[in-house]
């Protein structure tokens, strides 16, 4: 067990240090996001110690290079059209202009990054691309069509409205100590939002908790998930081997310490220690902000929030807007210590 700890906890750190997380790949966007898969007080930023010197814009992308994961082929794309695919994907039209604005700039913050990341060190799956449309590795992306028949008879409106935030914003992304920052988020934190650390092993500056209470009303802010005692072990058997059930399941699932934002830190089910992380993707539950109850020979998982709560809040930055707050306040909110850059 130690070994198979040793070796996931390795492969998540190179995988953060390398690129963004997706909200989507560790916690999806909520039911009322496209993602199949995201009010904060706001305050100041951080301020940086050195401040970088301001980049030539032909540092900066015009296009990039997407992989079609289903022809194989790489295909060129602008930045307008990848932002708005982004934003399409990953956070619902009805969401305020300043949520779509602030995530507009998250969206190309993330994609300036995988392409210097690309340029330095190719992937050789995605063939000269920066990344692909494989929304299990990157961050989501919908064409046109694919948004189109999304939002179905709302297309025009949201369409526009989305094109509308982008637009406002296009020439913008995050940087920290001059480079793109890891733009992570998430849809919604447990109340606050998790320190990079904590989740991923690898601390970032700009990466750590903050206040987001307006999450506690998002909804499903609150989930419940039962299993009975073989979902239970047919679940961890499929992830963990050596498995030892005691004879009284109520001590099967024993959860440790957990992170001030609430993110279980350590627990062991079937006699192995896991990680809070570990446990939510075997049982499939919407955060790691768990308790656990045993109730009618199940077990009750109860969650707080939905994703790895890293970064952005998607339900927080939206309260925000609604508070009055605007893109760059949601932003320093959320990435304290950056900077926002023009890039064009």
């Amino acid at each position: 067990m130690k070994k198979y700890l040793i070796i996931l906890s390795g492969f998540t750190a190179i995988l953060f240090l390398l690129t963004i997380i997706p909200a989507h790949f560790t916690g999806q966007a909520p039911s009322a996001s496209p993602s199949a898969v995201a009010t904060g007080t706001v305050q100041a930023a951080t301020p940086v110690q050195k401040r970088p010197e301001q980049p030539e814009q032909s540092d900066f992308c015009e296009s990039y290079q997407m992989l079609d994961i289903t022809s194989g082929k790489t295909t060129e794309i602008t930045v307008r059209e990848y932002v708005i695919g982004a934003v399409c994907a990953e956070m619902p039209a009805t969401f305020e202009s300043e949520a779509l604005k602030a995530q507009a700039v998250a969206a190309h913050t993330y994609a300036e990054r995988q392409h210097r990341l690309e340029q330095s060190s190719p992937t050789p799956e995605l063939c000269g691309g920066d990344f692909s449309n494989d929304s299990t590795q990157y961050q989501a992306f919908f064409t046109e069509n694919q948004a189109r028949q999304y939002y179905g008879d709302s297309f025009e409106t949201a369409y526009a409205k989305i094109c509308d935030a982008v637009d406002e914003v296009l020439p913008y992304i995050l940087q920290y100590e001059g480079e793109p920052i890891i733009a992570a988020f998430c849809s919604m934190s447990s109340g606050k939002t998790e320190d990079a650390e904590t989740v991923w092993g690898s601390a970032v500056d700009y990466l750590v908790s903050v206040e987001s209470s307006a999450d506690m009303a998002a909804p499903r802010y609150l989930e419940t998930v039962t299993l009975s005692q073989q979902e239970l072990q047919a679940a961890a058997e499929a992830v963990l081997t050596d498995t030892k059930w005691e004879d009284n399941p109520e001590q099967w699932v024993k959860l440790g310490k957990s992170s001030d934002a609430g993110t279980i830190l350590t627990a062991e089910i079937g006699g192995q220690e896991v990680t809070g992380q570990e446990l939510r993707q075997m049982l499939g539950l919407r955060s790691a902000a768990i308790s656990v109850a045993y109730e009618n020979d199940s077990f009750v998982f109860t969650t707080k929030g939905y994703g790895h709560g890293v970064g952005m809040s998607q339900y927080g930055a939206n309260a925000m807007a609604k508070d009055g707050a605007d893109w760059q306040e949601i932003l320093a909110h959320y990435y304290p210590g950056t900077e926002i850059v023009k890039t064009f």
